[in-house]
């Protein structure tokens, strides 16, 4: 299934509920030291600990309000409109990777069986893999096409652990598709069309994986994406189409802008992020327009996005970034 890009995506928390402590703990040393992960071997305090991380966690539609026409309250006038800032300032929210969005599961446990705790989750929006023995196979077989877990896992396959790593992650980007699905919908009508285009989703994941980004977010001004590494270094990448720089290159000739410039927004060779003017082109930066410039690369998809990759500006966050470096570390000295 093609699900796209979510409009956020980071790390967030696997949580292995196990009676047996010692395979807890073989198993969650076994997976990337990257992937934050929680253990418990008593499902009572798993379900505690999991309802208390959801009561805490923001609800996604805070990203959306509902405005109307406030002289006639007509239904019908009513529009939608969302709020893209909320979008990439989940990233300064410190709680963020403690988000519980897969859940692995052991079938025979004594306190209560992991169908039983399946049930006992179902109204939260975690995914669940049900890690069961042979034996169990029928049961999680059944709980699958009912729609109680999302997958299972048989601990006896001999390539069980890298399985089991493979989907987590892809359950993991579902989680956020899922939590996207609204928000998606509405920008893709507009000026986020790539949200829904496989190139650019290929594109991402390549980009992700050539620079090490771990987490990303939706950013508006100008449209495009902006990255995390495991540092908390980040870089936007500034996403155009061809009416888009068409848009620049009408303020800047207003401007009266240089040639240059006007020639490489004219053929889709250059791609502007002019950080300090509010987007677009004005007189302050008509001596250093060029540092505010990069070549355009293009991602050929349903349809042509002219993009390129820039330093991101620290003001522009407004606070210290929590980077997942930073968090791994707390963790460890917790424990």
């Amino acid at each position: 299934m093609n699900i796209s890009l979510p409009v956020y995506q980071h790390p967030t928390t696997t949580v292995m509920i196990d009676d047996s402590q010692s395979f807890l703990d073989s198993l969650a040393f076994q997976l990337p030291s990257q992937m934050p992960r929680k253990v418990f071997h008593d499902t009572h305090a798993a379900l505690e600990w999991l309802r208390a991380a959801f009561r805490h966690t923001p609800s996604k539609s805070q990203s959306i309000r509902v405005n109307y026409d406030e002289q006639t309250f007509s239904f019908d006038r009513r529009t939608v409109a969302v709020d893209i800032d909320q979008i990439y300032r989940q990233s300064l929210n410190r709680q963020r990777f403690m988000l519980p969005s897969v859940l692995v599961i052991d079938y025979a446990m004594p306190q209560m069986n992991g169908l039983e705790f399946c049930q006992a989750v179902q109204e939260l929006p975690c995914k669940k893999i049900l890690f069961t023995g042979q034996a169990d196979e029928k049961l999680a077989i059944e709980a699958f096409n009912r729609g109680l877990i999302d997958r299972f896992i048989k601990k006896s396959d001999h390539d069980a652990l890298d399985h089991l790593e493979l989907e987590i992650r892809s359950l993991q980007k579902e989680f956020f598709h899922v939590q996207s699905l609204t928000l998606k919908d509405l920008l893709t009508r507009h000026s986020y069309t790539f949200l829904s285009d496989p190139a650019m989703e290929a594109l991402v994941e390549q980009l992700c994986k050539r620079h090490g980004f771990v987490e990303y977010y939706l950013f508006p001004n100008p449209t495009g994406i902006l990255f995390f590494d495991i540092n908390g270094k980040a870089t936007l990448m500034v996403i155009e189409t061809e009416a888009s720089l068409m848009s620049q290159l009408e303020v800047a000739q207003d401007y009266g802008a240089p040639l240059e410039l006007l020639t490489g927004l004219r053929e889709l060779r250059l791609v502007p992020f002019f950080s300090d003017s509010g987007g677009m082109y004005t007189d302050a930066i008509r001596h250093d327009w060029l540092s505010y410039c990069l070549p355009a690369q293009t991602c050929f998809g349903i349809q042509d996005y002219h993009w390129a990759l820039f330093d991101f500006p620290g003001h522009y966050l407004h606070q210290p970034f929590y980077s997942l470096a930073e968090f791994l570390r707390d963790q460890v000295d917790v424990k």
